[in-house]
């Protein structure tokens, strides 16, 4: 994302409110006001700096008011970190070795502007989405952005004032949106048998997600969405997810989730685009 689109997303995240929400707040133990006195705090504490997690805490920890909330800032999942950065207050700096820091994006990303209101933000961010991903509902969007946090009807009110700037579509039964400039080169398209191979964790089944049936089989699902969030190479045959790959030793190993039938050669030019794009000349390919 550019900075931009960074900032919009932000904003639709951080609409949802989550560290409002009574869970919330019992499982994190940080109040509403203790996030807002954090976002204050760690801006000012960020300003023209990098720091570390453990520096961040300990300057933050040594403010009025905040020592008590130690252990919630040191968690390794970071919960209570993650409201401050959806308002804008920190972001990730260069890491340090093997650690991570944390900047303000004003003084990492140039031209940054702070966080949109959601309803300036929304348009931009539901445009770029639906450029990359679509035809896709707004449900779709919003497992994406925030793991379906936003209320519906905001959601739902996003989309309609988009206006005729979206084109509703039917494909194959399933209704979505696209954006209108697209709608005719999407009418167009046709399906040309390629094979491609993906990476793991790949935006292109990242965007719709692996409970997306029309681009993964629910069958199929628990092959590429693995314990512990991994998320396996692909192989698409005609867009579709059609089986998963891994690199054993100089071979390519393909494991296609059914009978059918993918041409050897065309699994090969597809190792030969990877071999290139990873700078491992020689990949040879077989079959599970």
């Amino acid at each position: 994302m550019v900075p931009e689109q960074a900032a919009a997303a932000l904003s639709l995240i951080g609409s949802a409110r989550t560290w409002e929400k009574p869970s919330w707040q019992k499982t994190f133990g940080a109040t509403p006001e203790q996030v807002a006195g954090l976002v204050e705090v760690v801006s000012g504490v960020l300003a023209g700096q990098v720091l570390t997690r453990d520096e961040l805490v300990d300057a933050v920890l040594a403010e009025p008011g905040f020592a008590h909330l130690g252990e919630q800032l040191r968690s390794g999942w970071g919960a209570v970190l993650k409201p401050l950065a959806w308002q804008g207050a920190l972001c990730h700096g260069p890491a340090r070795g093997t650690k991570i820091t944390f900047t303000a994006p004003a003084d990492l990303a140039p031209g940054w502007k702070g966080i949109p209101e959601p309803d300036i933000a929304a348009p931009a961010l539901i445009r770029a989405y639906l450029g990359a991903y679509g035809p896709a509902t707004p449900e779709a969007f919003d497992a994406w952005l925030s793991r379906n946090s936003v209320r519906k009807t905001v959601l739902r009110g996003w989309f309609a004032a988009m206006g005729d700037a979206l084109t509703e579509v039917d494909v194959e039964g399933r209704i979505g949106w696209i954006p209108s400039e697209f709608a005719d080169d999407l009418a167009a398209s046709t399906l040309d048998g390629g094979v491609h191979l993906l990476g793991p964790f790949d935006q292109y089944v990242l965007g719709p997600g692996t409970a997306d049936t029309a681009l993964l089989p629910a069958e199929h699902r628990s092959k590429v969405s693995r314990t512990a969030g991994w998320i396996s190479p692909l192989v698409l045959v005609d867009g579709r997810i059609a089986g998963t790959w891994e690199q054993v030793d100089d071979e390519v190993v393909v494991s296609m989730f059914d009978a059918r039938k993918v041409a050897k050669r065309d699994l090969t030019a597809a190792v030969n685009r990877l071999a290139e794009a990873v700078g491992a000349p020689g990949l040879g390919v077989r079959a599970s």
